[in-house]
């Protein structure tokens, strides 16, 4: 009889856990939307891609990170004047990691997606904020039910215009009363993730289920 209770215990944790993180794998509209405004995406939400094909010495890049790299990317990819993406690791100590060494927690990465952009029709501030608007940066190690070191909200800055630009984006968001702990980091070397989980939800036809549209700034 005790075994029986044990096991009932032990089902029926199983069962609230399924229904938990099924419940959360589908998108969250409360407080956020799964579109971001016109003015800031392209007509095609695919990024200009075919940009690429041309002259890319203008472009320039930029690295976030903000829970699970698949949402990270789904909104900055869209985004106007972006023209391509990649989801990886950076900020650890091992060189080119695979994801399941990176979702142990001990290699210290964050998950993240480097952007490339137009600096003629975007800026590095307008992708900041879109980056701070589609994820909650007062989550410590964490974004929804995805918890670890690996989720954590951080910008790795590539010049001083990038980095003052952030801290003024988390000064902004502070006095608006958010506790914003998103670190501001030099970037370390970037490591591209496995190709399945490059343009996850395009290639999957789905949505973020821990990244929403909320605007925060003015």
């Amino acid at each position: 009889m005790k075994y029986k209770s044990v096991f009932k215990f032990s089902f029926l944790i199983m069962l609230f856990f399924s229904f938990y993180f099924t419940a959360c794998s589908q998108i969250k509209t409360f407080g956020g939307s799964t579109d971001i405004p016109v003015e800031k995406s392209n007509l095609s939400n695919k990024g200009d891609k075919n940009k690429m094909s041309g002259d890319t010495s203008k472009f320039k890049k930029a690295i976030f990170a903000s829970g699970c790299f698949w949402g990270t990317e789904y909104y900055l990819a869209k985004a106007k004047g972006v023209v391509s993406t990649e989801v990886g690791f950076i900020g650890g100590t091992k060189d080119n990691p695979t994801y399941k060494e990176v979702c142990t927690g001990k290699t210290g990465h964050a998950e993240a997606t480097l952007v490339v952009y137009d600096p003629e029709e975007t800026t590095y501030e307008e992708l900041a904020k879109l980056y701070f608007e589609t994820h909650d940066p007062t989550q410590v190690d964490r974004q929804g039910p995805d918890i670890g070191t690996q989720y954590r909200s951080e910008i790795f800055y590539l010049d001083n215009e990038q980095k003052e630009t952030a801290e003024k984006l988390i000064s902004v968001l502070k006095g608006k009363g958010y506790d914003v702990v998103t670190k501001v980091t030099p970037a370390s070397t970037f490591w591209k993730a496995e190709e399945y989980h490059q343009d996850y939800y395009e290639k999957n036809n789905g949505s973020p289920y821990c990244h929403v549209y909320k605007k925060k700034f003015d």
